[in-house]
């Protein structure tokens, strides 16, 4: 009794300071720039220091999540109900980590498209574009761990601060969710073999897209990032309809409901967007939309055909699927459960392109 009472004390601090982190990263970050004219630049100490937050802001959340979830009553009577495992608590605390990074992303695109695209569609700018591709940056890096350490627990069964403290002993060994195959601890270098291409998108929007918005565009073009940020408003539906998922209420009113949301929301943000920032700029040089968009230089008309293809595809796949769900004759349950490794039929409705999130690849 003693030890359990000793164990709830130290979650219960645990947490505190999670919080305290969090919140703290936030604050500090809000303030570093708060002060700033709309034309400012960050520089690159102010933008180094953001980042640092953002890795502490982004991984603490995800902790936050874990433990709340994991060690705590309520926690453990929310996994009871409905039945999760350690691997796939991880992965709902990924896609509610996920969500509010695309809160923080549409609340800059918003703010920046309100400056900029009222202004000089091509010269003006706002401090948060860049201040948020600094702070933002960190999430990708922070979620290529958080996506190993969700492979990792959807492996094994291997104690969650274990993976963390120290490396498991061969007692320690997990055995693979469901049956007896003992099976070791997955490297990074395996979890990079087995998703290689949301691995390399993570490394590209991280490192390249970074890059691009701080110094390779040349102040330029604000508004038109203002609506690249805006995209990742179909994220959160995409983020909680896999939460679903994971709760088993794939049958349910509520998942229809957001399917059908993420559809709209897809179109709108991934899909329009961009053609609609393309107008605005013919409207801007005074030229017929496609004369302005044949008097972009090269590597803008392929970086343009590169964010937007996919969304096209994806929107396809999407569609499709919708039009299956309303169209079904047979009213079936789903062939698999949440956890089993069976194919699940009903992951076409509004198919998720990654082990993880659609929009981690779009």
């Amino acid at each position: 009794m003693e030890l359990t009472f000793t164990k709830a004390r130290h979650h219960r601090t645990l947490m505190c300071a999670l919080v305290a982190c969090n919140v703290g990263a936030l604050v500090i970050a809000i303030n570093l720039v708060i002060g700033l004219n709309p034309e400012d630049r960050i520089s690159v100490k102010r933008g180094a220091v953001l980042t640092a937050l953002g890795l502490v802001y982004f991984v603490t959340l995800f902790e936050l999540f874990n433990v709340a979830a994991l060690f705590t009553g309520a926690g453990a009577r929310f996994r009871h109900k409905y039945r999760l495992s350690c691997g796939e608590v991880l992965d709902i605390s990924n896609k509610l980590v996920s969500a509010v990074q695309a809160a923080f992303s549409c609340a800059t695109g918003a703010i920046v498209c309100a400056w900029s695209c009222t202004r000089d569609f091509m010269r003006s700018s706002h401090f948060m574009s860049e201040a948020y591709a600094w702070f933002g940056a960190a999430y990708f890096f922070y979620d290529i761990w958080s996506m190993y350490m969700v492979y990792v627990h959807m492996t094994t069964n291997i104690d969650y601060f274990k993976t963390k403290l120290r490396r498991p002993s061969k007692s320690e060994a997990s055995l693979s969710s469901g049956d007896a195959v003992v099976t070791k601890r997955p490297s990074f270098f395996t979890y990079c073999r087995h998703e290689p291409v949301i691995l390399m998108h993570h490394l590209f929007i991280g490192g390249f897209g970074f890059l691009f918005i701080i110094y390779l565009r040349g102040g330029l073009g604000d508004c038109a990032f203002g609506f690249v940020y805006l995209m990742e408003l179909s994220t959160p539906l995409v983020s909680l309809r896999g939460v679903l998922s994971r709760l088993g209420l794939k049958r349910s009113r509520a998942y229809v409901v957001n399917g059908l949301a993420m559809l709209l929301a897809f179109l709108a943000c991934r899909v329009l967007a961009l053609p609609y920032a393309c107008l605005l700029y013919s409207r801007a040089v005074g030229l017929p939309y496609f004369d302005a968009l044949k008097s972009l230089p090269t590597g803008c008309k392929i970086s343009i055909g590169i964010l937007l293809l996919p969304q096209l595809y994806w929107f396809y796949l999407m569609s499709v699927g919708a039009v299956k769900v309303f169209l079904r004759k047979s009213d079936k349950p789903p062939a698999g459960d949440r956890t089993s490794g069976k194919v699940d039929k009903s992951a076409a409705q509004f198919p998720e392109l990654s082990a993880g999130d659609a929009d981690k690849r779009s």
